[in-house]
C-alpha cells in the first residue's frame, strides 16, 4: 500500500433500525440494501468512490443499508458506513483491505440473511437483504459475474442480467450484437492473444485499413484504463503491449472525428420503454490528448460536462433513440449510459454501453438525469424500486 492511500478497514456497523411504524399502526420493516463495492480489477479506487457517493445520497429514511467492501484479493468484508473514507481524490486512493472476518451471501434460495465469518468465532447474522446493488466496475463484478452468483440465490439486485452485463463489458461482442441490430459503428478491429502470440505481424497488419490516429483500449476494462491513442503506426505495437496488460483480448478503433455525446438510460416500470435522459457532452480541454482516468477522476477543472448539450433537436433526438436501442439491443435492466459520436459530417455512431457507469454526483450518468428532473437520491430510490420489483429464478 503507498503513502498517498487511504485504506478501507472493516468494522462492525450498528445494526439497523429494521421497522417504521406505518400510518395505520402496523409495523413494517425498511428494506435493506446491500451497497457492494471495491472488488478484483483495476476500477477498484473508481468503485470505491461510486459506493460513497451513494452511501451519502442514499434516502436513510427509506431504507437501511449494508456497506460490503470486496478487497483487491476478492474477500468480502463488513466495511465502515463512512462515505468519507471512500472518496478518490488527486492526493487519495481508498482501499478495501482485507480482514480476520468475511462476509457471506445466501448460497440458497432458502436463505436471505448475511453472515459474518471469524475463524474460531460463531457466525455472526447481519440479518435479511432485499436488494444488491453492486458498484464494481470492469472485471469480476460488472461483467456478468457477481450477477451469475446472486442469480443462483434468487436474490434481488440493480442492474443487468448476467448476459447483458458480460456483453457490455467486453467491447468485442458489444459491437457484434450492436450490429447485429443494425446500429451505425465506427470502424474497428479486435486482436485476440492467441492471434497476437501466433502472428502479431499479421494482427498489426489487420490494423492497416483503420484511419489514424486509432485507440487501443482492453476489451473488457474501462475508466479509460490501459487505452492508448495512436498516432503513428510505429507506435502501435507498444500501445497493445500496454492495452494487455489489463485484457489479452484487443480492441482497435479508428479516431472519430468529432463531437463526444453521451445518453443516460433508466428501465421502465412494467412494460413501459426505457427512459433516456438529456443528451451530454464532454469535452476535454488541450492539456489531456483524450477523456482519460485522470480526467475522469482526479481533474475536474480540466473536463467541460455539458447537459443538455448544444445540438440540433434533431440530433439530440436520434442519440436519445439510440441509446434506448442499445439498452434494449443486450436486454439490459436497470440502468446504463450509452457514448455516441457526432461526426464532422453530421453522421451519428454508437460507441458502447456502460451497464453500470460511473456513479459518483460528478459523474455523467446523475449529472444527465439531474438535468432531466431527477435528483441523485431520487435516481439511487428509482434503481432500488426498479429491482425490487424484477423477477427471480428463471427469467
Amino acid at each position: 500500500m503507498t503513502s498517498d492511500q487511504q485504506p478501507v478497514q472493516a468494522n462492525e456497523p450498528e445494526r439497523p433500525n429494521a421497522v417504521d411504524a406505518s400510518p395505520n399502526g402496523h409495523r413494517t420493516r425498511r428494506p435493506r440494501v446491500a451497497i457492494i463495492f471495491g472488488g478484483r480489477s483495476s476500477e477498484h479506487a473508481v468503485s470505491c468512490a461510486t459506493a460513497a457517493g451513494v452511501m451519502r445520497a442514499i434516502d436513510r429514511d427509506k431504507y437501511d443499508i449494508v456497506p460490503i467492501g470486496v478487497s483487491r484479493d476478492g474477500q468480502w468484508v463488513l466495511a465502515a458506513d463512512d462515505p468519507a473514507r471512500f472518496e478518490l481524490t488527486a492526493g487519495r486512493t481508498p482501499e478495501v483491505l482485507p480482514d480476520d472476518a468475511h462476509v457471506v451471501l445466501p448460497l440458497s434460495t432458502r436463505e436471505t440473511s448475511l453472515q459474518v465469518l471469524e475463524a474460531g468465532q460463531p457466525p455472526q447474522e447481519l440479518g435479511d437483504v432485499d436488494v444488491v446493488l453492486p458498484l464494481l466496475h470492469g472485471p469480476f463484478g460488472e461483467d456478468g459475474t457477481l450477477q451469475g452468483f446472486l442469480e443462483l440465490s434468487d436474490i434481488r439486485y440493480v442492474g443487468s442480467g448476467v448476459f447483458a452485463s458480460a456483453a457490455g463489458m467486453d467491447k468485442h461482442y458489444m459491437k457484434v450484437v450492436f450490429a447485429g441490430h443494425g446500429l451505425p459503428l465506427g470502424p474497428y478491429t479486435v486482436i485476440t492473444d492467441r492471434a497476437w502470440r501466433a502472428d502479431r505481424a499479421a494482427a498489426l497488419e489487420a490494423c492497416a485499413a483503420l484511419d489514424y490516429p486509432v485507440f487501443v483500449k482492453p476489451a473488457r476494462a474501462g475508466s479509460s484504463i490501459g487505452i492508448t491513442k495512436v498516432d503513428d503506426p510505429s507506435d502501435l505495437e507498444a500501445a497493445i503491449e500496454a492495452a494487455r496488460e489489463h485484457d489479452p483480448k484487443v480492441i482497435v478503433e479508428a479516431g472519430i472525428s468529432g463531437r463526444e455525446l453521451e445518453c443516460a438510460v433508466l428501465e421502465g416500470h412494467g412494460t413501459d420503454a426505457p427512459r433516456t435522459s438529456q443528451v451530454g457532452e464532454v469535452a476535454v480541454h488541450d492539456n489531456h490528448e483524450f477523456y482519460d482516468y485522470e480526467a475522469k477522476y482526479l481533474a475536474e477543472a480540466d473536463v467541460d460536462l455539458t447537459c443538455p448539450a448544444a445540438v440540433p433537436d434533431h440530433v439530440s433526438d436520434e442519440v436519445r433513440r439510440l441509446a434506448a436501442a442499445a439498452f434494449d439491443a443486450l436486454g439490459c435492466e436497470g440502468l446504463a449510459r450509452v457514448d455516441c459520436f457526432y461526426t464532422d459530417d453530421g453522421r451519428i455512431l454508437v460507441n458502447e454501453i456502460n451497464t453500470m457507469p460511473g456513479f459518483t454526483p460528478h459523474s455523467m450518468y446523475p449529472r444527465m438525469w439531474a438535468a432531466s428532473g431527477l435528483t441523485y437520491t431520487e435516481l439511487i430510490d428509482e434503481l432500488v424500486s426498479l429491482a425490487l420489483e424484477r423477477r427471480t429464478g428463471l427469467r
